[in-house]
């Protein structure tokens, strides 16, 4: 759990979501994509192009992380008998997702990935 966090601390703390063109484009596809069922609209987070020592990374040399943040949930699955299972992450949190699977779309230039609730491996809690 420590080395979780202090993962999620260095590499998280590190990305802008402020960015006002950015932050448009994300309020839009949350508007126009709604997921259906336990599905999780999620954009994955880029990886970093500098090291702690300042020495820049190319593009190809930086690896992918699997680490996510989630713009939209669907309701949630339902039982055989009609109940609503509660979904197990929400908008904003910062999510563990698996290297392969789920659904790659672009929208308006931007990435995003749309896994089932029961793919999603864990969420990243900052201190």
């Amino acid at each position: 759990q420590a080395f979780a966090a202090a993962l999620s601390k260095s590499f998280c703390s590190s990305h802008q979501w402020q960015d006002p063109v950015r932050s448009s484009a994300m309020a839009s596809i949350v508007k126009r994509f709604v997921p259906l069922m336990d599905r999780v609209l999620v954009q994955k987070l880029k990886p970093e192009a500098k090291t702690a020592s300042g020495i820049l990374l190319p593009e190809s040399a930086a690896k992918m992380p699997n680490f996510a943040k989630v713009m939209a949930v669907g309701p949630g699955a339902r039982t055989k008998d009609g109940a609503l299972l509660p979904m197990g992450v929400k908008v904003g949190d910062k999510v563990v997702v698996p290297e392969y699977g789920g659904m790659f779309f672009k929208m308006d230039e931007e990435e995003y990935h749309v896994f089932r609730d029961e793919d999603i491996m864990g969420i990243l809690n900052e201190e």
